[in-house]
């Protein structure tokens, strides 16, 4: 209600004061509106701090915030609004008064699919800020916490706040270049915990938790392919447990303290099974251990038996969905150049698959009629991605290239130049962002068509 929204704001702004309250407004709108502009962002932060400012002071009258923040939303709902555009504004529009408030203030927009922040030579971060430092401020509050708005409020907030004070100390200092090397020095855990979580937090956005620890299990058994269900299963599931309690949580450690168990429990298990897993933990700080980890790729497949496939009967068990993990996670571990976008795509088939084929009269007639085109339509599918992602993990950028082109060539005798030139750039394009262990999952996902699943195939046919 309309009196808890005034209060909270009215609590912060009192807690923090005014530049601090302003501070956080700009992460938390940039953070939300990260396709926003600068201006745009600015107008709407001027607004609210000039609301709260106005309407949190002591006396004043009490209807004074609802009718401020009521000229809000109908700014917001004007033709030529100040404020950052969003395609679901005219929706919220249509109704009145708390309705519209709170429409208008649940609407985000998508996160970025990559951080766009390059941070400016340490030269040229001196000259803005001599120049103008509350303007120089204000503009890496605003690129910074848009490009990685999926990152935790809490870290967002340390990771600008040191960061500034390492501009306003070195920029200042008779010696800047010793003073930002031994502050970026003291300042990388919190950089790599930014990038981290944007990343950890931006899968879980897209994926939701089940599929987050899928997307985990499958990655870890590509890169320990000798490791069991048993061993990887626990550790998936813990990564998505310190997505699910820390990407929204306001508890100022949360995230770091969480991660850091995970990575010693990571280190564990794995080490003695995985000579580059006991290599990342050799280090004294867990959030390069982390980070390491991230960025092993996949280990070449061993020669492993036969995956026994799960029956009709266990597919719709009580456990039929351990039982799909499970068979993914075989297939994972056999075809390491998979990339996520391709096996999470296999996830949700196969989910929807048990959801349609568990519920009818006869499950196993349902599962059965669609093995055979599975059988037909999935290894070509799964090749054609393997041998993507494969030869761009091995070969050089150029000569990753031309194999691409001599292939397509090939394969397409009767494209035209430009149509090969064509799929070339789509392929190359895909490969340089989704072969690689931290894609984006929103815009990879986008570019792959739902295949078969394991198992139990339905409806398209897939490619790429």
């Amino acid at each position: 209600g309309r009196a808890y929204v005034r209060e909270k704001v009215c609590q912060e702004y009192r807690m923090l004061g005014k530049e601090n309250f302003r501070t956080l407004t700009i992460i938390a709108n940039s953070r939300k509106y990260s396709n926003g502009t600068f201006e745009e962002i600015g107008h709407l932060v001027r607004d609210i701090v000039s609301l709260a400012e106005t309407c949190c002071a002591d006396g004043a009258d009490p209807s004074c915030y609802d009718a401020g923040s009521t000229a809000l939303s109908v700014k917001s709902c004007r033709a030529d609004s100040p404020f950052p555009a969003h395609p679901g504004t005219a929706e919220c529009c249509a109704h009145e008064g708390l309705e519209r408030k709170l429409c208008l203030a649940a609407l985000r927009h998508p996160p970025q699919p990559l951080p766009r922040y390059l941070q400016p030579s340490d030269k040229e971060l001196c000259q803005a800020f001599r120049q103008d430092p509350r303007e120089f401020a204000d503009r890496f509050l605003y690129e910074y916490s848009s490009s990685y708005s999926q990152a935790p409020l809490p870290v967002l907030l340390g990771s600008t706040r040191t960061f500034l004070s390492m501009v306003s100390t070195c920029c200042i200092s008779p010696a800047p270049t010793p003073c930002f090397v031994k502050e970026k020095l003291e300042r990388k855990t919190l950089s790599l915990l930014t990038l981290t979580s944007n990343r950890i937090c931006s899968r879980f956005s897209a994926y939701g938790k089940d599929k987050v620890s899928f997307s985990y299990l499958a990655s870890l058994a590509q890169k320990v392919p000798t490791a069991s269900f048993e061993d990887l299963l626990p550790l998936a599931e813990d990564a998505a447990e310190v997505s699910s309690q820390c990407c929204d949580s306001v508890a100022e450690d949360c995230m770091q303290k969480k991660l850091l168990q995970h990575t010693a429990k990571v280190c564990t298990a794995l080490s003695a099974q995985d000579g580059r897993f006991a290599d990342c933990c050799k280090g004294k700080n867990l959030m390069e251990n982390h980070f390491c980890i991230l960025a092993l790729p996949p280990a070449p497949a061993p020669k492993l038996p036969e995956a026994s496939e799960p029956t009709n009967k266990e597919l719709c068990g009580k456990e039929g969905a351990l039982h799909a993990t499970r068979s993914l996670f075989e297939l994972a571990r056999r075809n390491p150049s998979l990339p996520d976008a391709v096996l999470a795509k296999l996830y949700d088939s196969s989910r929807k698959l048990r959801g349609e084929c568990c519920s009818t009269k006869d499950p196993s007639t349902c599962l059965d009629s669609r093995r055979k085109r599975m059988e037909a339509e999935l290894p070509p599918l799964l090749e054609k991605a393997s041998q993507l992602c494969g030869q761009y993990d091995k070969l050089p950028f150029l000569e990753f290239k031309k194999r691409l082109r001599e292939s397509l060539a090939q394969a397409e005798p009767e494209a035209s130049p430009a149509q090969l030139e064509r799929l070339l750039e789509q392929r190359v394009s895909f490969a340089s962002t989704c072969c690689l262990p931290g894609a984006p999952p929103l815009l990879c996902a986008s570019q792959v068509r739902p295949p078969c699943p394991p198992r139990c195939c339905g409806g398209q046919t897939p490619h790429r």
